[in-house]
């Protein structure tokens, strides 16, 4: 693994912003420096690197619980944060998100905005200092990714070309301008960026194949940033999912993991060929909230211990065959078998379902009332009562890292795109083509290798369950709800169909304030 060197972060952030801060360099050194001088001697002395590893670092949002990927998952029908007794409740941000009843002054909302709009701004300000080609192209890569985010929560997006004037207001796109945007920017930077990871090589770098999955994002979901509420899925953008899905394909460079946890696993930088994007973490020494992907979900006499907080519904866990592999597996990360040898082979990563053991004694766990700590299906958004402790069945999508010095800064790198969705989206962009053989087909390939019964048929209700099977908790389910037309239904803690204006996000009230080009979104 690589260790970024931060010696110089101090002197760049003094003078990044000593630079926001004024609109005229007009002080003079002992009476000689003149402005330009100033400006020149600013560019100089930064180090594009470092900045630039700054914008990479601003992808850690992804790993925190109540990040972009909260407002992803918890919004759709696959995960929840139920409000147990004095635990979890936090005036019902949780809950309101589950229950599609938010409003625009909702904490995540507003901090999920500025925070993807930061990234989008410390990419910007990069490409003020003269990077080479293939920096720009990085942070032009990062931007589009912060940007299309933004846009897929909240529909609109505040930008800014380098060098603008940062007392004005940024313009603002929406809906298929923004696509149109962040496409041209991707068809422009492809060249320049780097080649894809190969061989396990490494896949936390902006590269040349990364781009090609994210256009294949872009144009699947073209129709619905058009139109949320009813998207089309005009027949030239499938053809370019299709094409661009046999490009990679025909790479040969990746393949499915044997284990789909490989490609989460704390050894996941170099052990696997089917990662394509992911943001870098340093067992030890560097990394984002990595380790709330299992302190949020696991309970408090868990070894490791956790904060008894996220869950997943009954009805998610049912989707799955006994022998399909992604349901949950006994893992033993090399890294870590020596401090959780699991003895017992206990499901330790995917849904832990029933009576949990310890993870180095097997000895049967016990809540904190001296019951068993038997995870239950049924779960409420509000529990009270005994048996609060246990309802909901409990995802672990990151095989836990147990080095000793890594509870910080664990060493599962946080995975953006695989080369499973090169394969489900292409087999959808076949499906709406009207060729469902050949959408079956890819579909069938991964279920096989991942230890499932392969399908007779495939139809947009099976394919959006195969994605919820191979993709759970990993930041698409909303996304992909919305694409198939299902996220406002009724269903399990959400009695009603939603409002149409929970498509979207609202702009944050106090973004409204500050820049009079946003516009609130209709019916908040």
């Amino acid at each position: 693994m690589r260790h970024i060197k931060t010696s110089a972060v101090a002197l760049v952030l003094t003078l990044t912003l000593s630079m926001v801060a004024c609109t005229k360099l007009d002080e003079k050194l002992n009476s000689t420096l003149t402005a330009d001088q100033a400006q020149g001697i600013l560019l100089s002395s930064t180090d594009v690197s470092v900045l630039l590893q700054a914008c990479y670092d601003g992808l850690q949002t992804f790993q925190n619980q109540d990040g972009p990927t909260s407002l992803e998952e918890n919004s759709s029908d696959e995960s929840l944060v139920p409000t147990r007794g004095g635990d979890w409740d936090d005036n019902g941000v949780w809950r309101v998100i589950h229950t599609h009843t938010w409003n625009a002054d909702h904490a995540q909302v507003g901090s999920v905005f500025n925070g993807l709009l930061g990234v989008v701004f410390n990419c910007t300000n990069t490409l003020t200092f003269k990077p080479n080609a293939a920096q720009a192209a990085e942070a032009r890569f990062i931007r589009a990714f912060a940007m299309w985010v933004v846009l897929d929560l909240y529909g609109q997006v505040p930008y800014r070309e380098p060098g603008e004037n940062l007392l004005n207001a940024p313009k603002v796109l929406s809906g298929t301008e923004a696509t149109a945007f962040i496409i041209s920017e991707l068809t422009a930077i492809q060249n320049d960026l780097p080649n894809g990871p190969s061989a396990g090589g490494v896949a936390y770098k902006a590269n040349k194949d990364a781009c090609k999955v994210f256009l294949m994002k872009l144009y699947l979901n073209k129709g619905t940033y058009a139109n949320r509420a009813t998207p089309a899925f005009d027949a030239a953008d499938m053809t370019k999912v299709i094409t661009l899905g046999d490009e990679l394909i025909n790479t040969g460079k990746y393949a499915l993991a044997n284990n789909v946890f490989d490609n989460y696993a704390p050894s996941n930088t170099t052990n696997v060929n089917e990662n394509i994007f992911t943001n870098l973490d340093i067992g030890g020494s560097k990394g984002g909230a990595i380790r709330s992907s299992w302190y949020k979900t696991l309970h408090y006499n868990n070894n490791k211990s956790g904060w008894n907080g996220f869950s997943t519904l009954a009805e998610v866990y049912n989707r799955f065959e006994a022998t399909d592999q992604r349901r949950g597996v006994a893992y033993k990360d090399v890294a870590s078998v020596a401090n959780y040898p699991n003895p017992g082979n206990r499901v330790n990563t995917g849904f832990l379902v029933g009576q949990q053991y310890d993870w180095v004694t097997d000895v049967p766990l016990k809540d904190r009332n001296g019951a068993p700590l038997a995870f239950v299906g049924a779960v409420a958004n509000q529990e009270s009562g005994t048996n609060l402790e246990v309802t909901g069945y409990r995802v672990l999508r990151y095989p836990i890292d147990a080095a000793p010095s890594n509870d910080n800064n664990c060493d599962n790198d946080y995975v953006f795109f695989r080369y499973a969705d090169v394969l489900l989206m292409k087999a959808e962009a076949q499906l709406r083509s009207n060729n469902a053989p050949g959408a079956l087909l890819l579909v069938n390939q991964l279920r096989v290798k991942r230890g499932a019964t392969p399908l007779p048929a495939v139809t947009a209700s099976a394919l959006l369950d195969e994605r919820q099977r191979e993709f759970y908790w990993d930041g698409w389910r909303r996304q992909d709800q919305i694409r198939f037309g299902t996220f406002l239904a009724a269903r399990t803690l959400k009695p009603t169909v939603s409002d149409a204006k929970f498509l979207l996000y609202p702009i944050p009230n106090a973004a409204l304030a500050v820049n009079p080009n946003l516009k609130q979104n209709p019916g908040y």
